[in-house]
């Protein structure tokens, strides 16, 4: 940590050349305010350790310059007169703490330490903010087709409002992109969203992962736990896959949506949150309420006002720009007009995308990976893209049913990726609970006939 030290006592400034490199510290020391000002404007510092009362130029003035030159930068103050106004002052430009003089060299040794733990702290989230926009990408949506532009116009219209939002589309379409977007363009934009898989959890955690629960409430629950709905206060939550929410759960969550109130697991008071909901799902909710697996009166509560996303396949002329912007994550080099070969374009245009955009960023990943120099050629796209060896297989074969070809493609993945159902889940562009459900519905109807 570079530390900034100002102070006009000679005794001081001779202790502090000593003592912060002892510490583990380099530092600059000037005299007065005017030559800390000078070096703050030279170079970067992490901490300003500064006297309120100098000649010249003071401590509060030498802070409100270093917050104007070096937002970042950590301030504590050293003062023998500490007042009501250097307090207010030293709130107003957010300084870390201070040290009453005289001071003990261990107390700021401590004080400093706190300090460079504070710094690394901020690294780090800077540093994990990154990753996961990296991950996630950010809410920007790809693409000119006129299907996107009708998505843009539901979500420009329905973001300022407090209505619940149900996305529709197929698996891997980018519904929780459609979710973050209405987020980021609602009143709640600087509030947490918090997403939630409601496939991806066993039917017996759903209700402590999305209420909360005591300790004591169940088997392992070892210590009490804030649920996301509490987590989302005041901002959004996004439950994907709502169609897979358990019958008991899905009268739960009605009630929150009409109350606002949830009770965490194994207590008897309620807490009121202020929550707003954005579902997603990509199945007919429609034929499921029909089938009885699916509550009408929550249907009706979660589709107040619906926003369908379009599969990749009809929205040909998307492909190529979501595929550079998918690209870009992963590589920085080359232009973007040269970054694809003739042949991969024509690849790329010409398969069916049965696992819509989530298939083509692991597409695009794979060949970031393997391309030594743009452009990407065919050679680097996946082995198995485009399911070659499974159309060839098709076209030679007796006609089948639409189940019967999902079969054929689940059996293909999962003989390419040696019996792993999650990584053969991934391939297809469904989720794990889904790839189950659709082997043993087979297998049922295997032993049935």
């Amino acid at each position: 940590m570079h530390i900034l030290f100002a102070d006009d006592e000679k005794n001081l400034q001779e202790l502090m050349r000593s003592e912060l490199p002892r510490m583990g510290y380099s530092v600059t020391v000037c005299p007065d305010g005017l030559t800390a000002v000078a070096a703050l404007e030279k170079e970067p510092f992490d901490c300003l350790l500064v006297d309120l009362n100098m000649p010249g130029l003071g401590g509060i003035e030498v802070i409100a310059k270093a917050r104007e030159l070096r937002p970042e930068i950590e301030v504590v103050i050293m003062t023998g007169k500490p007042t009501t106004e250097t307090a207010i002052a030293a709130v107003h430009y957010q300084v870390y703490d201070y040290l009453t003089k005289p001071c003990r060299l261990a107390d700021m040794a401590g004080l400093l330490g706190r300090v460079a733990e504070r710094r690394q702290t901020k690294r780090q989230l800077t540093a994990l903010q990154h990753r996961l926009l990296r991950a996630e990408g950010d809410s920007k949506m790809v693409g000119n087709a006129k299907a996107m532009h009708s998505v843009r116009t539901l979500i420009a219209k329905v973001a300022p409002t407090e209505s619940t939002v149900l996305v529709r589309g197929e698996t891997g379409c980018g519904k929780e992109l459609v979710a973050r977007a209405v987020h980021d363009s609602s009143l709640r934009a600087d509030q947490p969203l918090v997403a939630i898989n409601c496939g991806a959890l066993p039917e017996n955690l759903i209700e402590s992962e999305l209420f909360g629960h005591c300790k004591g409430a169940f088997t392992g629950a070892d210590a009490a736990r804030v649920g996301l709905f509490e987590v989302a206060d005041g901002g959004t939550i996004f439950l994907d896959e709502i169609g897979e929410l358990p019958l008991s759960m899905q009268a739960k969550l009605l009630r929150v949506l009409e109350t606002g109130d949830i009770r965490r697991l194994g207590d008897n008071q309620t807490v009121h949150v202020n929550v707003r909901v954005i579902c997603a799902t990509h199945r007919d909710l429609e034929k499921m309420v029909e089938e009885g697996t699916f509550r009408e009166d929550l249907m009706f509560r979660i589709n107040a006002f619906e926003i369908e996303v379009p599969p990749l396949r009809d929205r040909v002329e998307d492909i190529i720009p979501l595929a550079t912007h998918l690209l870009r994550r992963h590589r920085t080099d080359g232009k973007d007009d040269q970054l694809f070969s003739p042949e991969a374009i024509a690849e790329l245009k010409a398969h069916q995308w049965p696992g819509n955009v989530r298939e083509l960023a692991n597409v695009i990943e794979h060949a970031a990976i393997l391309c030594d120099s743009f452009p990407i050629d065919t050679g680097n796209l996946p082995r198995h893209f485009g399911k070659r060896q499974l159309r060839k297989e098709l076209r030679d074969s007796e006609p089948m049913s639409l189940r019967q070809l999902e079969m054929v493609a689940i059996e293909r993945a999962l003989e390419r990726h040696d019996g792993n159902k999650a990584a053969a889940a991934e391939e297809l562009g469904v989720s794990l609970k889904t790839l189950y459900n659709k082997i043993a519905a087979a297998e049922e109807k295997k032993q049935a006939g």
